[in-house]
């Protein structure tokens, strides 16, 4: 068994499937039809039996403008998605491609396999030269609709009456994602293209980019890092916040992350002035955490130009206020998980509560925040390296993404934790504080080895 800090590496893989042999069938048919029974990712309302659907399926492997894609659990087919593309009579609509009845099994779920599926169509339909992907889903489907959400896509329209299930009508939500950085002139039809796509191999999506994160914890004002969350041990790096978020946004950093210290002690926001020199200096979104313990401290950094803030410790004492948060802000609220050997902790890391990450996870993901930062308090500001293991369980374990922080130190543990998303893809990015201020990290290599 191959491992990356714990992590299996042989448990779950998508690929490519253009030929179907009799148990990868009956495998997949099986899936499909617990999918069905489970309510979600099919247009099949009832199972229709195995005839039907084993000709459905071989069906599909002959519509040149089909590509089916599946996941495996220990080599067993659990789930699928379709890639549709436009037929080559539609030039107007060449550059755009459509996922379809994207599903995993409910016995194999919790291993980040949806998110394997979505990332392997989307990285075909990116490498063919489409420049849009395409999807709609019921709005009874909770879980793929923040899956969706989680890899960028736009909610862009509603249709009313888009489907009769359980005797009633349910609304239909329509997503877009733009899979190219720029608008170029693509060929009259991208599927013409001389670029070929295979079945892949084995582990065919392999490590995606991160983002890079670079924190500004505020103290008394200043910019400084703690050494396990110990705020006698704060070593000061510069006593101009805004200066510091031009200096991050200037390297390349595509968000940063602000941390009122003296507010996750206080219990209420205690840097504004420095908070408000970042916002006025940032040309890149900021996210918010520290002391965030009501709906009117929420409001008011979000109408100030925060575009996401993040709840700790009121998502373990208050989470009722976090699922209001949710509701009237989507998209913008980010839970803040901070453990010590899995336990959960509060009030600015004085306190250890009984609770595990992973189950915290969970109630986060149900109250519906857009992210959750995880951070093992241990080795926050130690250098020694993130606790990839436990940030890839937390990872697999949620359908939201995952930001790891706290013990980069080096290059290296970079690279280690781009290499575990191939195994965790719900890892979204990575905060990193001591290591970019010392220059043990250089933020231009960091910014490549994530990309």
């Amino acid at each position: 068994m191959n491992e990356i800090g714990g992590i299996r590496r042989d448990r779950g893989r998508t690929e490519r499937l253009q030929s179907l042999h009799e148990d990868d069938l009956g495998a997949l048919c099986e899936a499909t039809d617990a999918a069905i029974l489970d309510g979600g990712g099919f247009g099949w309302l009832s199972v229709p039996g195995r005839q039907a659907m084993e000709r459905y399926f071989r069906g599909l492997l002959m519509v040149p403008e089909r590509m089916l894609f599946v996941a495996r659990l220990d080599g067993i087919i659990v789930g699928a998605a379709q890639l549709v593309r436009p037929p080559r009579n539609n030039e107007a609509q060449a550059m755009s491609a459509t996922l379809m009845h994207l599903y995993v099994a409910p016995y194999a779920r919790g291993h980040g396999l949806g998110r394997l599926l979505l990332l392997e169509a989307e990285q075909c339909a990116r490498a063919m030269g489409y420049q849009i992907l395409n999807l709609d889903v019921r709005e009874t489907q909770v879980a793929a609709i923040r899956l969706f959400q989680s890899f960028g896509f736009h909610q862009w329209g509603v249709h009313p009456s888009y489907a009769r299930t359980d005797g009633r009508t349910v609304r239909g939500l329509f997503f877009t994602k733009r899979l190219q950085d720029n608008e170029r002139v693509v060929p009259a039809h991208p599927q013409a293209l001389s670029v070929p796509i295979p079945a892949r191999g084995p582990i065919s999506v392999t490590e995606h980019s991160l983002t890079l994160y670079p924190a500004i914890d505020l103290k008394d004002g200043a910019c400084v890092r703690l050494r396990r969350g110990d705020m006698d041990a704060a070593t000061v790096y510069s006593d101009d916040p805004g200066a510091q978020a031009r200096a991050w946004a200037a390297a390349g950093c595509q968000w940063l992350h602000v941390v009122d210290l003296n507010g996750a002690f206080a219990g209420r926001s205690a840097n504004s002035a420095a908070i408000e020199a970042i916002i006025a200096n940032a040309t890149v979104p900021v996210q918010l955490g520290g002391g965030l313990r009501d709906m009117a401290g929420i409001e008011r950094w979000l109408s100030a130009g925060i575009t996401r803030v993040i709840l700790g410790s009121v998502a373990v004492k208050n989470p009722a206020l976090v699922r209001e948060a949710c509701r009237a802000f989507p998209g913008r609220i980010v839970a803040g998980i901070d453990a010590r050997s899995g336990q959960v902790a509060t009030e600015g890391w004085a306190e250890t509560s009984e609770m595990q990450a992973v189950e915290l996870g969970r109630r986060m993901e149900d109250a519906g925040v857009a992210a959750i930062i995880f951070t093992e308090i241990s080795r926050d500001g130690m250098l020694t390296g993130i606790d990839i293991a436990q940030t890839a369980e937390l990872a697999n374990a949620l359908s939201v993404p995952v930001i790891a922080s706290g013990g980069v130190g080096t290059a290296a543990h970079l690279q280690a934790l781009r290499q575990a998303t191939a195994q965790a893809p719900g890892i979204e990015g990575v905060i990193v504080g001591r290591a970019l201020y010392d220059g043990r990290v250089d933020p231009a290599e960091a910014l490549r080895i994530l990309s």
